[in-house]
């Protein structure tokens, strides 16, 4: 049988080390030789002896979270030997090795695919938002050593922040904990309504400090109970609620 299928481009990747790695832009290969999370669904295919063991969001507490929030990761805990293939309506993977304590990254919950166990985490309300957005206002916040893959809807832009630094809150996918947060009105830049027009998100988020940040072409679309981009529903934005979750979750 012959077809450009069988090119050497499209032929799974192989690699001695375990881990997480690419098989191509789209597509995750998890050389599993213990455990690793991962978002769930997230599976396409997978090879030898593997178990799949749902998570919720990652512990109780976590998952008390993310019933308030509307953000985090449904997890699935993925066990034994084997290599399993992760992708997510084909948008575009990346991996980020974290190498310490100094490192640290806030990720959207929607952006997260997987990540090694050797990392710890939490579902973190981000600093400044306070009711004024549509979305973003909890992030999953990723410390320690080890590597995660996420995902980017189109090809991202990665933003040095050393100068102000501003973005749609829906099209920020992750970004240093270093960095400090805020949010602004988008009229009091000038910008009116002209930003989030697929949303009417009226309110951008600012960046200062030392650091990064990574910007996607494409908005998502705002849910979970006070606007985040988990898997919550919408129950609007009563000022209740906002007190409540700051006093449970605190800021970062």
């Amino acid at each position: 049988m012959r077809s450009e299928l069988f090119a050497a481009t499209n032929q799974e990747q192989e690699s001695a080390q375990a881990g997480l790695r690419l098989q191509n832009s789209k597509l995750l290969k998890v050389e599993l030789r213990g455990e690793v999370f991962a978002r769930q669904g997230a599976m396409v295919a997978y090879q030898g002896n593997v178990q799949f063991e749902a998570q919720g969001a990652g512990g109780i507490g976590k998952f008390l979270k993310q019933k308030l929030t509307g953000e985090g990761i449904p997890l699935m805990k993925m066990r034994g030997q084997g290599d399993v293939f992760l992708a997510d309506r084909a948008s575009d993977i990346y991996l980020i090795d974290l190498e310490g304590p100094h490192d640290g990254l806030s990720i959207n919950g929607a952006n997260v695919l997987a990540f090694e166990p050797t990392l710890s985490w939490d579902i973190k309300m981000v600093q400044g938002a306070g009711m004024m957005s549509n979305s973003g206002l909890f992030n999953c916040n990723f410390a320690g050593q080890g590597r995660i893959a996420i995902t980017c809807k189109g090809t991202p832009v990665v933003l040095n922040v050393d100068q102000p630094t501003y973005a749609d809150p829906q099209a920020a996918v992750c970004w240093s904990t270093s960095l400090q947060t805020g949010y602004q009105r988008a009229d009091s830049l000038g910008l009116g309504t002209l930003l989030g027009r697929t949303t009417g998100e009226a309110f951008t988020m600012a960046f200062t400090g030392q650091g990064f940040v990574v910007v996607q072409p494409s908005e998502e679309p705002p849910g979970g109970l006070i606007g985040g981009t988990g898997g919550g529903q919408q129950a609007g934005q009563e000022g209740g609620v906002a007190g409540m979750l700051g006093g449970l979750l605190g800021g970062r």
